[in-house]
């Protein structure tokens, strides 16, 4: 594990905001096999997420309004961050929904798998941000079908359109 202080900062981007730089020596130990580790804020809340590099030889770690919101974290506050590898297989929590529906629809899980990571875990993240389980079960009724659908390839606006059609 990999414990330091950093600041929260902000990027001027449209694409990427609040977010802790990581020095590159800290984390060359997670950089060769994969960029994905959990990532511990104030011993509070953890989170899965990529060590992105910020162009300057450094990597950051992109913090959300809810981690930010729920810790009372603002721009310039100092954090304590604890990263470890992440050893799942996702990079997220896998959500019930869409493995269960996965382990009922062979070609779904086909083209699931036949899917990058990142791609997976967009889907995923499709599929699990719904607190409501009918939405939950909706997603992924909607990205598998969309799947079958386009052969594997993904339009976002028409996934969006597919899952609002179910």
């Amino acid at each position: 594990m990999v414990s330091l202080k950093a600041s929260i900062d902000k990027f001027d981007s449209e694409l990427w905001y609040y977010h802790v730089i990581i020095p590159a020596a800290k984390v060359k130990s997670f950089i060769k096999e994969n960029k994905r580790v959990v990532c511990t804020v104030n011993k509070t809340i953890s989170i899965q997420a990529a060590l992105m590099p910020n162009g300057k030889g450094n990597y950051f770690i992109l913090l959300n309004q809810e981690v930010r919101k729920k810790l009372k974290l603002s721009l310039g506050d100092e954090v304590l961050i604890e990263l470890s590898k992440d050893e799942s297989e996702y990079g997220m929590p896998f959500p019930q929904e869409l493995e269960t529906l996965l382990e009922q629809d062979e070609e779904g899980r086909l083209l699931f798998q036949k899917l990058t990571k990142g791609k997976q875990r967009t889907l995923i993240y499709i599929i699990a941000k719904p607190k409501s389980i009918d939405l939950r079960i909706r997603n992924a009724i909607g990205v598998i079908t969309h799947l079958k659908l386009t052969q594997g390839k993904i339009d976002y606006k028409q996934l969006n359109d597919t899952i609002k059609s179910i």
